[in-house]
C-alpha cells in the first residue's frame, strides 16, 4: 500500500513538471528560445515630446504612437519624420538634419509611401488619390488609418461613420462586402499562429507567408476597385488555404512533439519509482 501511495504521489506531480518541461522543451527540443519584446528606439523624439516645454497638441503624441502598429513594429519617429534621434541639437528643424515636419495635408501620401510602395501606386490611381490630387480634398492616409495613432489595416475601418464623411456608404458597403471572405481568413490565420507562438511553436516562415499574402491583397483594396476586388477574392483565398495547411502540419508536428515529451516524462517517472522501489527491498 505505501508503494501505491508513493506511485500515485508521483504521478500527481506530473502535471506541474511537465510545465517546468514545456519551457526546456521549447527552448532546446524546438530549438528556437522565447522571443522577447520588441526594441523600439525612442530617443530624443520622445524626451522632447514629453517635456514641459512641448506645446500641449504635441504632449499627446508619444502615446498616441505607443498604441499604433507602427510601435509594434518598431517603427520609430525617425522613419518617417527623419532627423537624428539621438542628437538632440540636430534631432529637427535644421536643414541638415533631413528632418520632415508635419506634411501638408496632400503630400501625407507620398509621406507614408516611401515605406507603403506598393499602396501608394495604387492609392494614385483610385478616386481617393485623384480627389485629393486634383482638388485637394480627397481622404488621404490619415483619414481612415489616423496619424500617430496609426492603427492596423482591417475590415473595421470601413464604416458608416468614416466613409460618410465624404459620401454615402453603399459604394463603401459593396467594398466591405467584397473583402469579407478573405479577411474573415486572415483574422483566423492571425489567432491561430498567436495561439501557437504562446505555445512555443517556431512559426517565423508562416508569418511571413501570411504577411505578404495580407499585404497584397489589402494593398490591391486601395484601388478603391469593388470589380478588381471581387475578381482577386478566389486568388487570394486560394493562398490563404495553402498557408493555412501548412500550419496545420505544424499544429500537427507541434502535439506530437508535445505529447512524446510528456510521455517520455510518465516513462521516466515511473521507471524511477520502480528503481526506488527495488532498492527498498
Amino acid at each position: 500500500m505505501r508503494y501505491i501511495m508513493f506511485l500515485l504521489f508521483f504521478l500527481s506531480l506530473i502535471e506541474p513538471l511537465h510545465a517546468d518541461y514545456r519551457d526546456l522543451f521549447q527552448r532546446q527540443f524546438i530549438d528556437k528560445p522565447w522571443g522577447g519584446a520588441p526594441i523600439v528606439r525612442e530617443g530624443v523624439c520622445i524626451d522632447c515630446h514629453t517635456s514641459k516645454i512641448m506645446k500641449a497638441d504635441y504632449l499627446k503624441i508619444p502615446q498616441e504612437w505607443k498604441m499604433s502598429i507602427h510601435y509594434k513594429n518598431k517603427v520609430s519617429c525617425h522613419d518617417c519624420h527623419g532627423g537624428d534621434p539621438d542628437d538632440a541639437a540636430v534631432s529637427c528643424g535644421t536643414p541638415h538634419s533631413g528632418f520632415v515636419g508635419t506634411p501638408k495635408y496632400k503630400d501625407v501620401p507620398e509621406l507614408c509611401g516611401k515605406c507603403h510602395v506598393g499602396i501608394l501606386k495604387n492609392y494614385l490611381t483610385s478616386g481617393h488619390g485623384k480627389a485629393l490630387k486634383s482638388r485637394g480634398e480627397g481622404p488621404n492616409c490619415v483619414t481612415c488609418h489616423g496619424a500617430h495613432n496609426t492603427q492596423k489595416a482591417s475590415i473595421e475601418i470601413i464604416n458608416d461613420v468614416r466613409c460618410t464623411k465624404c459620401h454615402t456608404y453603399e459604394r463603401a458597403r459593396t467594398m466591405k462586402q467584397a473583402l469579407f471572405v478573405v479577411e474573415k481568413k486572415i483574422t483566423e490565420l492571425e489567432n491561430q499562429l498567436t495561439d501557437m507562438k504562446k505555445s512555443g511553436a517556431i512559426t517565423e516562415d508562416i508569418e511571413k507567408a501570411l504577411f505578404r499574402t495580407t499585404a497584397e491583397f489589402r494593398t490591391i483594396f486601395h484601388t478603391v476597385d469593388v470589380n478588381l476586388v471581387k475578381a482577386k477574392t478566389g486568388e487570394y483565398s486560394s493562398k490563404l488555404s495553402l498557408i493555412e495547411n501548412d500550419l496545420k502540419k505544424i499544429i500537427e508536428e507541434y502535439q506530437f512533439r508535445r505529447n512524446f515529451s510528456a510521455f517520455l516524462l510518465v516513462l521516466f517517472t515511473i521507471m524511477g519509482i520502480l528503481v526506488y522501489i527495488n532498492q527498498k527491498k
